[in-house]
């Protein structure tokens, strides 16, 4: 066969791993979370601020390898003038780069949040995507604790504003320096137990998964799970594992906080660690943020080799049913802490920072899971119809379009093939348009136009036995003066919203 009779290969439409498209309804969820969210930041006196999705690759820090090509974790790719660009992996490390580029200008401390999609060069997986979107705030030249505070008490405020009443969350808060302390004290300190420390932390992390038991196993010898598999432990003795799960298994902070002192007295870190979860403990209790809303937790472990100081995880503690039909708690959807280490390494010098990362598509997951987004209607558009294709009249369905979009009112005028009007009927019922503007040679020579109500007209539909007496019925359509075309649909939509509102009573 010649080259001249192989047809032309069709291209194959492809949505790349790890990457989703996302539709109208999805859309105004986020729309309307993060709208609630940034109101209670505004409020707190934050201000907004946009940094590029693409920084150079040095100053992403510690997500990097060190190799030719670095896009182990970050998507990567060579400017023209051979410098290496990443894709965002956070906000935080392009707010660092921001604030020590424009640290003369700004002013501190610099309170800020932003919202934007970051990009992860990992396998995807069931809810695991390579693009997703962050809320951020932080607060950078607030050395004090009451920094930290302050962000538990607007994580707290945040979940509240988006609906989520208490006891169905709380704002756990633990301190990278009482675990350093915790650590030291047991005797794991120092850079030569690194990696033994690394194991003592995952061992932790793993506390709501495995239980107590499951834990010590894990800072022993280490742990068998139902498969067989064998994971190593940390390889601590019996009374190293008590001291550790002693720590993390306070409940009661007020109860344990002396006991806690004692356990990292004679280090230094730890005892200024205790310090400062008494102090934020002091100014939430004084703020009216008990327990049940911001609770000390020394189980939290998130990220704390990027934590220099207190550390917090906004956890949702309601059941919903996973993908296997079990009850599971939610979990955590954000948190973060004290990164008093990340704008130095532009600087030289120290500079104080502390913030918050919420995971927005994981919050509007829970959020929809307690039925809190989606609720409001999002009313389809008003359909003017064309009944014939001449410029005046084209203009005059134009006209009556514009006329509606200024009032308010979603509308647009069909743009198809007009020439079969009962196409325009059956586009009409396929958006869901709750009316229909009509008018032909005859109305508009009397200036009238025939406004038809379209989800009275399928309601009604369902009543009439045969076309004659749909006819004599004219089934929800009525004509007015082209002058009260506007408050007659304005009529019938709140008829129609009214009885949408009944209608949700009703199912109550």
């Amino acid at each position: 066969m010649s080259d001249k009779s192989k047809k032309p290969q069709k291209l194959k439409a492809r949505l790349p791993r790890g990457f989703v498209d996302r539709e109208a309804a999805d859309i105004r969820a986020v729309n309307e979370m993060t709208a609630k969210i940034r109101e209670v930041y505004e409020r707190y006196g934050f201000d907004p601020v946009e940094t590029p999705l693409f920084e150079y690759t040095d100053a992403l820090g510690k997500f990097l390898p060190d190799a030719d090509r670095p896009n182990e974790g970050v998507f990567s790719l060579q400017d023209d003038d051979e410098q290496w660009m990443s894709l965002r992996y956070d906000l935080t490390a392009p707010l660092a780069r921001h604030v020590a580029e424009n640290f003369n200008e700004i002013q501190l401390p610099y309170r800020t949040y932003r919202a934007g999609y970051v990009f992860r060069n990992e396998k995807p997986g069931p809810g695991r995507f390579r693009q997703f979107m962050q809320f951020d705030a932080d607060s950078v030249g607030a050395p004090g604790v009451q920094a930290d505070a302050e962000m538990c008490m607007m994580m707290a405020d945040t979940l509240e504003a988006l609906g989520i009443k208490r006891g169905d969350y709380v704002i756990r808060v633990n301190n990278r320096k009482v675990l350093d302390g915790v650590m030291e004290a047991i005797g794991v300190g120092g850079d030569e137990n690194a990696a033994r420390r690394l194991s003592v932390l995952r061992a932790i992390d793993k506390l709501d998964k495995f239980g107590t038991e499951g834990v010590k196993l894990l800072l022993g010898e280490g742990r068998k799970d139902e498969s067989g598999d064998f994971t190593k432990g940390a390889g601590l003795n019996a009374e190293q594992i008590r001291k550790v799960l002693f720590f993390v298994g306070i409940t009661d902070y007020a109860e344990s906080a002396v006991h806690l002192a004692e356990l990292v007295a004679g280090t230094e870190e730890g005892t200024e660690g205790v310090d400062e979860l008494n102090t934020i403990r002091s100014l939430v209790l004084g703020a009216g943020y008990g327990p049940d809303r911001i609770k000390i937790d020394p189980s939290v472990v998130r990220g704390l080799e990027y934590y220099t100081g207190p550390v917090y995880e906004a956890e949702l503690t309601f059941d919903v049913t996973n993908e296997k039909g079990e009850k599971v708690v939610f979990g955590s959807v954000g948190g973060g802490g004290r990164y008093d280490g990340l704008v130095s390494r532009f600087m030289g010098q120290p500079v104080p920072a502390t913030g918050f990362s919420i995971g927005v598509s994981r919050l509007m997951t829970a959020l929809k899971n307690l039925g809190k987004l989606g609720q409001d209607d999002v009313i389809a558009p008003v359909l003017v119809t064309v009944m014939d294709g001449d410029v005046e009249s084209m203009g005059r369905y134009q006209k009556f379009t514009q006329q509606l979009r200024a009032a308010g009112i979603r509308a647009e005028m069909y743009q198809g093939n007009w020439k079969k009007f009962g196409n325009q009927l059956k586009y009409a019922d396929r958006r869901g348009c709750p009316i229909a503007i009509i008018q032909g040679g005859d109305e508009r020579a009397e200036g009238v136009v025939q406004i038809k109500d379209l989800i009275e007209g399928k309601r009604l539909s369902g009543e009439i036995a045969d076309n004659a007496e749909w006819r004599e019925a004219r089934v929800a359509q009525v004509v007015v003066p082209e002058g009260e075309l506007v408050a007659k649909v304005l009529e019938i939509l709140a008829a129609q919203a009214e009885d949408r509102r009944r209608a949700k009573q009703a199912d109550v």
